[in-house]
């Protein structure tokens, strides 16, 4: 289930001021009188996108969860709404009709603008209509989902016909399985791209097949296009569902990521290098991984706790003019999803014990993978670790992300022929670590006292499993 978000609404009968509810932490508008906050008694009012994180500008509708004429009760989740980071479920303040949807599943538009209407009662539902037949006409349109038409195969041997197997759909609606539940916009893209929605498992709330459920089977099910005799392959195969010249617009995600990559640049940094002994710190993990621990939590722990000594190096700087300790340690970490880039946070690691950290590090990834983390879980990174040794990155420098004053990439742990202190050669297991801050606030005799200190507990790990 995803997150839910109360919807924001407003009325429509008075031409009177906008103003933000204090009691709602999202952004919710709504119609006052002149006289006072008595809200007027409107029978249409406009839904608009909500402000689902500090960060967002704009926001995708994923699916509605309602139909036009449907009837809305307050608290009733509406829409599925895709923010920079996660997908969340808003729900409507009011009773009521979804009288009209403005924005269609997979387009975009403005925080605070109208994504639909809503009516009081159905008599109303036909004014609302017109309402939303004039605003779409006076104002531009969110802009829609790209959707490439396919292009003709050429003539190939006919591939083997598939069975269809009927998707067993969670949805109330569905009526056991009997019938299709799917947005407007995947059935209208199902035909379209000759897709048979039956055998398609949806992937929305409860269920619900969405616009890129569709997407996602017809790229799976594209037959390849053969080859003209004669006439040879010559370059390397291209990933599976990607076609090459295709321009692709920004997700949502992408945009978010964009614009802090921007932001970065605005800030003066440098980078210090470290090489650590790892051998103690892979007996530790060998011995404990059993219970549940990760690596990533080990890392983060460690990371934690040298920090502890060097509260610079958790530090930072966001107007320029000054910069604030921060009173907790929270470790951001990168992780790859779909689509993007996210950094959920282990809250105050210093804190909590490796199993518990381990054990919230995996619901984390989960939630993250799922689009389902809530702001506070991926925005309060106060240090940033970036792991990519898993693929055999040696060593990389990370770009620092915004509002933070130091991120560290890790590379892989690997075997090195290194020379011992009484002069022989030895082999011992290393991994390089880069970390990139903010020369404003930090220094360099800062960032190698603190390397220092996160080499002497990696290499004597024991107050890890405090």
């Amino acid at each position: 289930m995803s997150n839910v978000v109360n919807l924001s609404s407003s009325f429509l009968s008075s031409p009177t001021v906008v103003r933000r509810n204090p009691s709602n932490p999202w952004t919710n508008f709504y119609r006052n009188s002149k006289c006072g906050k008595t809200p007027i008694e409107a029978k249409i009012r406009e839904i608009f996108m909500p402000a689902l994180s500090s960060t967002m500008t704009e926001g995708k509708i994923v699916s509605w969860i309602k139909s036009e004429g449907d009837k809305l009760s307050k608290g009733e989740s509406v829409v599925v709404v895709e923010s920079d980071k996660a997908d969340m479920d808003v729900e409507t303040f009011y009773d009521g009709y979804l009288a009209a949807i403005m924005v269609e599943e997979g387009g975009t538009a403005p925080v605070g603008s109208a994504i639909a209407f809503l009516a009081e009662t159905l008599d109303e539902i036909s004014e609302a209509k017109s309402k939303s037949s004039t605003a779409a006409s006076s104002a531009p349109s969110a802009s829609p989902a790209a959707v490439t038409e396919p292009a003709p195969v050429p003539s190939a041997p006919s591939p083997p016909v598939k069975v269809p197997v009927r998707s067993v759909s969670a949805h109330p609606a569905s009526d056991g399985g009997k019938r299709i539940v799917a947005s407007p916009y995947a059935k209208k893209l199902a035909a379209e791209l000759n897709v048979d929605l039956w055998e398609i498992v949806g992937t929305g709330p409860l269920g619900r097949i969405v616009a890129k459920d569709v997407e996602a089977h017809a790229a799976a099910s594209k037959v390849p296009v053969a080859t003209p005799a004669g006439v040879s392959n010559l370059g390397l195969p291209a990933s599976p569902g990607i076609e090459l010249g295709t321009v692709v617009p920004f997700t949502t995600m992408h945009g978010a990521v964009c614009r802090n990559m921007n932001e970065s640049l605005t800030v003066p940094t440098f980078r210090v290098g470290y090489t650590i002994n790892t051998d103690a710190l892979d007996a530790l993990y060998k011995k404990i991984k059993s219970k549940g621990v990760t690596m990533t939590a080990l890392l983060a722990k460690a990371t934690a706790l040298a920090l502890v000594k060097h509260p610079v190096v958790n530090s930072s700087c966001r107007d320029g003019n000054s910069f604030t300790y921060n009173s907790s340690i929270n470790i951001a970490v990168a992780v790859a999803i779909d689509g993007g880039l996210i950094t959920p946070v282990l809250q105050e690691a210093n804190k909590v014990d490796i199993y518990s950290l381990s054990r919230k590090w995996k619901e984390l990834v989960d939630k993250a993978r799922a689009k389902q983390l809530q702001p506070s879980e991926y925005n309060s990174g106060t240090f940033t670790l970036s792991n990519l040794g898993m693929f055999g990155v040696d060593r990389f420098d990370a770009i620092l992300p915004p509002g933070t004053g130091s991120i560290m990439a890790v590379g892989a742990s690997q075997p090195t022929l290194v020379g011992t202190k009484d002069g022989r050669i030895g082999l011992k297991t290393q991994m390089q670590v880069n970390v990139t801050a903010d020369h404003r606030i930090i220094y360099g005799a800062d960032l190698a006292a603190f390397l220092q200190t996160l080499a002497s507990i990696i290499e004597d790990p024991k107050d890890l499993t405090f």
